[in-house]
Order: structure tokens, then C-alpha cells, then sequence
């Protein structure tokens, strides 16, 4: 006989895994931050070849998150994320293996297409487990755990490298993913696949349309790509920012712990941004939020860039909220543009473009950072983070009253 529990039991497990895989998975991702001037150091690296390596596993993480969500209906979720979770930790003991900038490229590429299946899958563990509204409260629990993996995890690297030789941090960091590929493929839950009665009776229902979502009528038509703009040059710019402010730091004779604990700061800031500008868009609506998150990121890049050390690290929070929060007003503002036939594929779409622009960027960015410098390409990136306040302004006629 079902125990009563076992309902509750097995959501507590599932947001467990998913949680957890959360934490891991985006601390991977930004833990190179860390790394970063250690490889420049090492190889003798320029920093279009540092933007390179963060945008390789950027962009194989973008590039294979919707194959990943394809193949685990096939394979199974647990199989899956397990997989992923297994090829990161590898890509990293390889990653501390390796002799050149060609090798490493290519193990990082390796690390981003692990990493590519955790945000389709354990989010789609998280909403299969829960039923109606609650599942709107786990997903924010899981959503909130990957910036908790973002402030642990460089921190952790940092203090590591002060105690033994990075190639050896990446083999315990590696140790560590391989360990949680095995607890994810234990406790992720089994879900029965439909019978083939059920899947034929689905295969029958009308298909919601999948136009394009630019679909709609009037001023509206315009909305989607004007936010998918601000939102490709808001990923791009905050991408950029994080990739090069350990070299800013450094240059203000910031040790690797400092850096760490720097990115910390960066991270618990944008952690709050989430949740202060997603009720700053509530309230005062997407034109008002954006002018004033991206104008204070501007800003505070700026001021970064004069003030010692010590004065530069009592800013990063609030650079942090600023820099992270524009992008939950941002996805908050997608179902008010596209028809709910077309959510899915402008969702899609949209986390595509912004994470796309965001592994592209450090590339581009390092190439003028070879010829103009560390400060010269953060006067650029605040910038860059002032273009979308026209954009904005743009947008504007596109949202409903």
C-alpha cells in the first residue's frame, strides 16, 4: 500500500537532485572566472584567447541545451543529467591535464556540452514532480540554487589555489562531479513513459500553432525582437564584465583569494537582483526597471575603474544587483509580448539568443582588450549597457496598457 508521504517524499527528492545538480553545475560555469588569469599566466594566453575559453563552454552549453531535453525523453532524465553531470567533472580532470591553449579549448567545449543538460532537465524534474502553483515555488527554490553554486563555488577555487597547484584543484573540483553524477543517477525519480494509447490520443489533439512569435498584430508585432536585442546585449555586456574583472582586480594587486571572494560579491549581489527587480518590474513596470538597472550598471562600472581595492570591492555588490537584475524583468516581459500558443518557442528562442551573445562576447571583447586594455574595454562595455535604453524606449508602445 502507497504510503501518504510518499507523494511529498518523492518532491522533496526531485527538487533535492535538482537543486543540487543546480549549485554544481553553475558553479562550474563560473568558477573559470577564477581561473582565468591563472591560464593567461600559464600558456602566455592574450585575452582574445581568455574570452575564447570562457565563450567555448558558454556557447557548447547554449548550443546542446535543447538536443539534451530531446534526448533525455528518449533516454530517460536520470541517465541524462547523471551523463552530463559526469562528462563536466571529466572535461575538468582533463582540463588539469592538459599542455596548451588547443587542448584546454578543447576540453572546455567538452565541460560546456556536460554541462548543456542541466537547466532543460532539472528544471523539467522539478515541474513533472509538482503539481499546479506549487511548482511555480519550486522552480523559484531551484532557479535561486544556481546562484548559490555561483557565490560557493569561485570562492572554493580561489581558496584552493592558495593551497595546492590549480592542476591539482581541478582534479578535487572534477572529483567532486564525478561523486554527484553518481548520487543524480541514484536518486533522480523514474517517471513512466505514457502507454502508447496515450501517446496516439496526443498525437490526435489539435497542435497549438507554432508561428513565429512575432505573430501578433500592431505595435506588438515589433516587441519580441526589441526584447530579444536588450536581452542579447544585456547577456553580452554583463558576460564581458565578469570575464575581465579578475584582471581589473589584479591590476589593483588583488591576490587569487581576493578574486574569489571579489566574485562572491559580484554573485550575492545579482542573487538579490533577481528577486528587487523582478518586483521593481511588478510595480513599476519594464521601461522604468531597465533605464534604471542598466544606467546604474553603466555607472557603476565606470566608478570601478579609479577606486583602490579596497573601495572597489565595497561596490561590487550593488554593481552585482544592477548587473543581474535586468534580466529577470527582461524574461518576466516575454508572455506579455507572444500569444500563450507561442511561450515554449519564444522562451526557447529567447534563451538561445541571450546565452548565445553571452559566449560569443568574451572573444570579441579580448580582441579589444589586446589593443586597448583592461580599462579601456570596461569604459565599453558600460557603453554598450547604455544602448539598450533606446531599445527600451522602443519597445515601449509594444506592451500592453
Amino acid at each position: 500500500m502507497r504510503s501518504p508521504d510518499e507523494p511529498r517524499l518523492a518532491e522533496r527528492r526531485a527538487l533535492g537532485v535538482a537543486c543540487g545538480a543546480h549549485v554544481l553545475h553553475d558553479g562550474y560555469t563560473d568558477l573559470l572566472y577564477v581561473l582565468l588569469p591563472v591560464w593567461q599566466s600559464e600558456f602566455g594566453l592574450g585575452y582574445a584567447e581568455v574570452g575564447l575559453l570562457r565563450g567555448a563552454y558558454a556557447g557548447a552549453m547554449a548550443a546542446f541545451q535543447f538536443p539534451a531535453g530531446l534526448l533525455a525523453e528518449r533516454l530517460g532524465a536520470a541517465l541524462m543529467l547523471a551523463a552530463g553531470t559526469a562528462l563536466a567533472g571529466i572535461a575538468f580532470l582533463l582540463a588539469g591535464a592538459v599542455a596548451g591553449f588547443a587542448a584546454l579549448l578543447a576540453a572546455l567545449l567538452l565541460g560546456g556540452l556536460g554541462a548543456s543538460v542541466q537547466h532543460p532537465i532539472a528544471s523539467a524534474v522539478v515541474a513533472r514532480t509538482y503539481q499546479g502553483a506549487r511548482s511555480r515555488i519550486a522552480l523559484g527554490k531551484y532557479n535561486f540554487s544556481g546562484d548559490i553554486g555561483k557565490m560557493i563555488f569561485p570562492a572554493a577555487t580561489a581558496l584552493l589555489l592558495t593551497l595546492m597547484h590549480w592542476r591539482v584543484a581541478l582534479s578535487v573540483l572534477a572529483g567532486l562531479g564525478l561523486l554527484a553524477a553518481v548520487a543524480i543517477f541514484v536518486l533522480t525519480p523514474r517517471f513512466e513513459k505514457r502507454s502508447t494509447a496515450t501517446a496516439k490520443a496526443s498525437t490526435s489533439e489539435p497542435v497549438p500553432s507554432t508561428a513565429a512569435p512575432s505573430a501578433d498584430p500592431g505595435p506588438r508585432r515589433n516587441g519580441f525582437p526589441i526584447l530579444l536585442s536588450i536581452g542579447m546585449i544585456d547577456s553580452a555586456t554583463r558576460m564581458a564584465f565578469l570575464t575581465f574583472l579578475p584582471f581589473l582586480l589584479t591590476a589593483k594587486g588583488a591576490s587569487l583569494t581576493t578574486i574569489g571572494f571579489a566574485l562572491t560579491l559580484v554573485f550575492a549581489g545579482g542573487a538579490a537582483g533577481k528577486l528587487v527587480c523582478a518586483h521593481l518590474g511588478a510595480r513599476y513596470g519594464v521601461l522604468a526597471s531597465v533605464i534604471l538597472t542598466e544606467g546604474l550598471t553603466a555607472l557603476g562600472i565606470a566608478a570601478l575603474l579609479p577606486l583602490p581595492l579596497a573601495a572597489g570591492l565595497a561596490l561590487l555588490p550593488a554593481i552585482g544587483l544592477a548587473l543581474n537584475g535586468t534580466s529577470s524583468v527582461l524574461y518576466g516581459t516575454v508572455p506579455e509580448l507572444i500569444s500563450p500558443a507561442a511561450h515554449a518557442r519564444a522562451f526557447g528562442i529567447f534563451y538561445t539568443g541571450t546565452i548565445g551573445s553571452g559566449a560569443v562576447a568574451p572573444a570579441l571583447y579580448g580582441l579589444f582588450t589586446d589593443g586597448f586594455g583592461v580599462p579601456g574595454t570596461m569604459l565599453l562595455i558600460a557603453g554598450m549597457v547604455l544602448l539598450t535604453i533606446p531599445l527600451v524606449v522602443a519597445l515601449r508602445p509594444a506592451l500592453p496598457r
